[in-house]
This record gives structure tokens, sequence and C-alpha cells, in this order.
């Protein structure tokens, strides 16, 4: 397994705007769908990472724990398909029903979305505030396959918890590693 670091953008940049298929409902999802003040967690994941498999379970309980709350969360995959059959729409649909994620789970088949993030790995995340400013990028927690450490969510709960109160999020950041995105050959 490679490891890839997240990018880390800069605090404060503002959210791109997304417009992408939901692979479960069939629905478009947009960044322009969450128009309250409420905090916005977008997550790009895949099926066949062993990084996302390790910790996909906590990232369901996330959706249960923080949508009700009002956290809007998407998930985003863009790797490749045609290299990685499993990250295709299908596996993708079957993943999200066999995690239990109750939050859209979309495709970004030309992975402009991806790179307009500035996403690098999977898992990687990014909370933007009310006014769609980011507060956190970074790890979900210290856990890695392999490393005996639990999953817990513990970094990401914290600054999901800041964010509903209003409050800063943690000033230490950690970046989030995992499996790189599958760019496509083209690179585009």
């Amino acid at each position: 397994m490679a490891l890839t670091p997240s990018t880390m953008i800069p605090l404060g940049t503002a959210a791109p705007d997304f417009r992408l298929p939901d692979v479960v409902s069939g629905k478009t999802v947009s960044r322009a769908d969450f128009t309250d003040k409420k905090p916005l967690l977008v997550m790009f994941i895949c099926r066949h990472c062993p990084y996302v498999v390790h910790v996909q379970d906590e990232l369901a309980r996330i959706g249960r724990d923080y949508g009700p709350r009002g956290v809007a969360i998407v998930a985003i995959s863009a790797n490749d398909a045609a290299t990685h059959p499993d990250d295709a729409p299908d596996g993708l649909r079957r993943q999200s029903r066999e995690a239990g994620f109750s939050f859209p789970y979309l495709y970004d088949e030309s992975q402009t979305v991806a790179r307009a993030f500035g996403a690098a790995c999977t898992p990687d995340f990014f909370l933007f505030d009310g006014d769609r400013r980011l507060v956190y990028r970074g790890q979900l927690d210290d856990s890695r396959p392999g490393n005996g450490k639990p999953v817990t969510g513990r970094d990401l709960r914290a600054a999901l918890d800041a964010a509903l109160a209003g409050q800063k999020a943690p000033d230490v950041q950690r970046p989030s590693a995992g499996c790189n995105i599958k760019w496509k050959s083209n690179g585009r």
C-alpha cells in the first residue's frame, strides 16, 4: 500500500462548486443544494482503497451522528474506473449500501471536482463552515491499517463539534493519508 498524504490546502479557502451524480439515488447533487448556514463535510473516498475500507464503518457512524445535527455530508469518488473498476458507480453503490452510508455518494468521472478541491488521497476530508470557508482539512484520526490504533474519528469529530458550536477548529491539523487518487492517464 503506497501512502499518499493530503495536500493541506489553506484554511479559509472557499468551497469549490460541484454538481455530480449520486450513485445511489441517481439524482444530481450540487454545492448549491446546501444553502443553510450549517457546516459542509466533503469526503473523497472510494471502494477499493484499504485505507478507506479500514475507516468506512466510522464514516457511516459520522453520517448517522452528524447528519441529524445539521451537518451536510457528501462523499465523492474520483478514481479512474477504467483502471480501478471497483470504483465505478456500481461498486460505489454497493459500498454505500454495505457500509450503511446515510449521505450522498457522488461520482466525479471527469475528476475536475477532485482537482478543484486539491484532493490527493483516499480518504481526504474537507470541512467548511456555514459560509463555505475551509475550517478543517486533515485526517480522520491516527489509525491506519495495521498500526493497531483504534478507529475513533477523533480529529474529524473534534473539528465537526467545533464547527457546529461556531468555534474555531483545532489548530493542530494533521494530513490525511491513504491511496493516491487514481488520475486518468491523459491528465484530465
